[in-house]
């Protein structure tokens, strides 16, 4: 079973991806991190002249278990992970690792920006996670300062529009929902309520499917 789960940073997809992957006991890709790490890796060097044939060898080589998540997670990768993911050789090289991910034994839940639309385009089950900007803004900012980083809502909400704005411009990306999609807006739920939904989503369409002939 492969579930492909989309969306914009700091949705909830992230979370929800795991939750549920908790729940069917199947392994969990944040394909996010892929770019995160080649752009954190790469970020004293994007105003260089050859920069993209460096983040294509980054990507290339690249090692996960190399970085910290929660270097990973912070604004300054995000939005240095949406320019690597503009360079299509970039998500050439990531998008094979997370295909082979997704179709080994068993299935498993990835989660990212094209899942459903590039990577995973028959995957059993496809969620699409999203809220406002000001929702995200706010998930972000307290993300953050609960691990000790000083920013504010303001700047925070500026990087993810900034970053809203990089992903749908993203010629190489497919920041779109897949038409077979379903659409989840968590602007008003909590975490709980979030999961709970997705998951009668996920249920919902696999008994569906197995009840069509």
């Amino acid at each position: 079973m492969i579930i492909a789960i989309d969306g914009p940073a700091a949705s909830g997809k992230g979370t929800i991806s795991k939750r549920l992957a908790k729940h069917f006991d199947l392994p969990h890709m944040d394909t996010g991190l892929l770019y995160r790490a080649v752009g954190f890796a790469m970020r004293d060097d994007l105003d260089h002249p050859n920069w993209e044939e460096k983040a294509v060898t980054t990507a290339q080589t690249l090692e996960l278990s190399h970085y910290h998540e929660d270097d990973l997670t912070t604004a300054e990768a995000g939005i240095a992970a949406s320019k690597v993911a503009r360079v299509p050789e970039v998500r050439a090289a990531l998008q094979t690792a997370q295909k082979h991910f997704a179709h080994q034994i068993g299935g498993a839940i990835l989660d990212g920006r094209d899942i459903g639309t590039r990577i995973c385009p028959d995957a059993d089950v496809k969620l699409y996670i999203t809220a406002d900007a000001h929702a995200r803004a706010q998930r972000r900012t307290k993300q953050l300062n609960d691990r000790g980083v000083d920013v504010t809502f303001d700047e925070i909400l500026a990087q993810i529009e900034k970053r809203d704005a990089d992903d749908r411009d993203n010629p190489a990306g497919a920041f779109y929902v897949a038409p077979d999609a379903h659409l989840l807006d968590t602007t008003k739920l909590s975490i709980e309520t979030a999961f709970q939904a997705a998951l009668e989503l996920v249920n919902s369409v696999l008994a569906q499917k197995k009840n069509t002939p």
